[in-house]
C-alpha cells in the first residue's frame, strides 16, 4: 500500500515532527505522497523529499492557508483517493487529532494516535501507543483496508537520506459546508521558539525565587535555542504568562531535552514532560522528587549552576 504524510507549517517552514511522519511513513512504505497547505519557503519542499518523500501535493488556495479542521480534512480523504493511498501518517498535535478523527471517518479508516514505534505486521497490523501521558503502552490491532496513524513526537528520527521531491500542484474539491465556521482572530503565545514544537526546553519554578530573576533562564534557553517554560505556581503567581505553564493542566511537551531549574517535581508537572527524551534537574533539594524522574540530575544552587552552565555552552560554541 502506498502512504500519505499530512505536513504542518508554521510561517512557510515545515516543522520537524511533520518530517518525522514523513520518515516513519517512508519506513512502512517505500512510497510516500506528502501533502503541504499554504505557502512553502524555497528549500522546504527539499526538506520533505529528504525525509523520504517522493511527492508533494501542494494546496496553495488562499482559502485553505489558514488551519481549517474540516476542510483540511476533506482534502486529505481526497488525496488519499486520488494517491490510492491506504494509510496516511501524521504527527499527533492541536491540529493534527482532529483532523485525523475526521478523515477516518470519511475514508472509513482505523485510527492509532500516540504511536511510537514502527507497526508489527506479522501478525495483523498492530502498532505501539503511549497512554497515561506516557506512564504506559497499549498495542493497538488496527484492521480494515485503511489506517491513519498519529505520530507521537520524536518517537523516530527525520531522515537525511531522501530524494528529491516533486511538487505538484493539488486543488482539492471545496465543501460550503466546511466553511461555514470562520476563524476572524488568531492570537499566537510569543516568544522566539514556541514550547508545542520545541526540541529543547529550559523551566523554572519557585526555586528562583522572583521573576526578577528569570533573566539567567532566558540567557540559558538563548544560549542553546530553547523554548522557556515554567511551573504552575509561577504562573499563578504571575512570575511568567501561562501559556509557559507546563505540566498536566498547561501545556504537555515532548523535547529531546527537558532542563527543570528549582522545581520540585510535583506529580502533575511530571505528566506534562514525562514525554521528554531526556530530563535534567537541577535542584539544591537533594530529597527533590524531580529527580527521580531524572536522566541527569546536578544537585547545587541554580544561582551558582545555571550562570556557569550557560558559560561552558558558550565557550563550547566557541
Amino acid at each position: 500500500m502506498s502512504a500519505l504524510a499530512f505536513v504542518e507549517i508554521e510561517e512557510g517552514l515545515v516543522k520537524k515532527s511533520s518530517l518525522e511522519a514523513v520518515s516513519y511513513a517512508s519506513s512502512v512504505e517505500g512510497e510516500v505522497t506528502a501533502i503541504v497547505f499554504g505557502a512553502l519557503n524555497d528549500g522546504e519542499a527539499d526538506k520533505i523529499g529528504a525525509a523520504g518523500a517522493a511527492k508533494v501535493l501542494h494546496v496553495s488556495d488562499d482559502e485553505l492557508a489558514q488551519p481549517n479542521i474540516m476542510a483540511y480534512a476533506s482534502a486529505i480523504a481526497e488525496a488519499m483517493e486520488k494517491e490510492g493511498s491506504s494509510l496516511l501518517v501524521l504527527a499527533k498535535s492541536s491540529l493534527g487529532d482532529p483532523v485525523s478523527a475526521r478523515v477516518a471517518i470519511k475514508v472509513n479508516a482505523s485510527l492509532a494516535t500516540n504511536v511510537v514505534d514502527l507497526p508489527d505486521t506479522s501478525d495483523g497490523f498492530k502498532v505501539k501507543c503511549s497512554i497515561y501521558t506516557g506512564k504506559a503502552f497499549a498495542i493497538n490491532t488496527l484492521s480494515g483496508d485503511k489506517k491513519i496513524l498519529g505520530l507521537k513526537k520524536n518517537a523516530v528520527a527525520v531522515k537525511e537520506d531522501g530524494g528529491s521531491a516533486s511538487l505538484e500542484n493539488f486543488a482539492p474539491a471545496k465543501n460550503e459546508a466546511d466553511f461555514k465556521v470562520k476563524v476572524t482572530n488568531r492570537e499566537k503565545a510569543t516568544g522566539e521558539i514556541l514550547l508545542p514544537e520545541a526540541d529543547l526546553v529550559v523551566s523554572g519554578g519557585r526555586g528562583l525565587k522572583g521573576p526578577e530573576n528569570w533573566g539567567m533562564i532566558e540567557e540559558l534557553a538563548k544560549t542553546i535555542g530553547a523554548a522557556t517554560g515554567c511551573s504552575k505556581p509561577v504562573s499563578d503567581m504571575d512570575w511568567r504568562p501561562h501559556h509557559e505553564h507546563v505540566g498536566q493542566t498547561g501545556v504537555k511537551v515532548s523535547p529531546s531535552l527537558y532542563i527543570a531549574v528549582g522545581i520540585s517535581g510535583a506529580i502533575q508537572h511530571l505528566a506534562g514532560v514525562n514525554s521528554s527524551k531526556y530530563i535534567l534537574v537541577i535542584n539544591k533539594d537533594p530529597e527533590a522528587p524531580f529527580f527521580k524522574a531524572a536522566d541527569y540530575g546536578v544537585v547545587g544552587d541554580a544561582f551558582e549552576v545555571v550562570p556557569k552552565l550557560t558559560e561552558a555552552i558558550k565557550a563550547q560554541q566557541g
